[in-house]
């Protein structure tokens, strides 16, 4: 818990001190603190292999950190990838039921359950469909209700609209941003996308390039419906590149 101006600000997810290395390697990460407060939507940037993905999977409890702690709200949190990962065997609905039956729901209930959450990402007309017979953008929104059953009040998502066209990614972004104010979970994202990551969040977070460390911190004001093309959101844009770009001619001169 955080003490704010006499109001308890909570902390769904806190980081303190947190470093990685892998066996005989370079160290990947290295003194990360970092607290995401509850409801709060934060998209870690970085230049590619700077260590995001290490970073998310030690906040999912994945792997273990070798320096410092990881703390959780809860105790544990949804993960969304890149890839839906969706059974293939399994209907929409099925796959969704799946993370229910996990969470020890009872059966006479996942049916409805997983109808409500598909609803939720309008997906209801293709509850009855197999993987193999959605569009890239309608697996995701899948995988999105498939994490949102698993019950957790933490979503961490790992670049999970990077292999999308740019149409389908606009309305995953408009859908998620949706979702995310109707239920207020707490959302790490992690991205490569300057402009993906201001259209979302509410706070980006820069890591610097091998090993990984806190560069910079920005916070959005910029009122939702946000746009890529918006004003306000290419300035920001511009801005964080710049910083980026830093990065990775720092990285090339190491």
């Amino acid at each position: 818990m955080t003490l704010i101006t006499g109001q308890t600000i909570r902390e769904a997810v806190a980081l303190d001190g947190v470093g990685k290395t892998f066996e005989g390697g370079p160290p990947i990460l290295e003194d990360i603190s970092l607290s995401v407060r509850s409801g709060e939507f934060v998209c870690l940037l970085g230049a590619s292999g700077c260590g995001k993905s290490t970073l998310l999977n030690l906040i999912a409890g994945l792997d273990t950190p070798t320096a410092g702690t990881v703390e959780l709200d809860g105790g544990h949190a949804a993960l969304m990838f890149q890839e839906s990962a969706l059974f293939p065997w399994l209907t929409a609905a099925r796959n969704v039921e799946l993370a229910l039956r996990l969470r020890g729901m009872p059966r006479g209930q996942r049916h409805t359950e997983a109808r409500r959450l598909l609803s939720l990402v309008r997906l209801e007309h293709a509850q009855h469909k197999r993987p193999h017979e959605l569009s890239g953008g309608m697996r995701q929104r899948v995988a999105l209700a498939r994490a949102l059953a698993q019950g957790s009040e933490v979503l961490l998502m790992d670049e999970p609209f990077a292999a999308l066209d740019a149409i389908t990614r606009d309305v995953l972004h408009e859908e998620l941003i949706r979702l995310w104010q109707h239920a207020r979970f707490s959302t790490v994202f992690v991205t490569h996308n300057v402009r993906e990551a201001v259209r979302l969040a509410q706070r980006v977070v820069l890591l610097t390039s091998l090993p990984g460390r806190i560069a910079r911190e920005w916070t959005v004001d910029i009122p939702h419906p946000r746009r890529v093309e918006d004003a306000a959101v290419a300035a920001l844009s511009v801005e964080i590149t710049e910083h980026l770009r830093e990065e990775i001619r720092r990285h090339g001169q190491t």
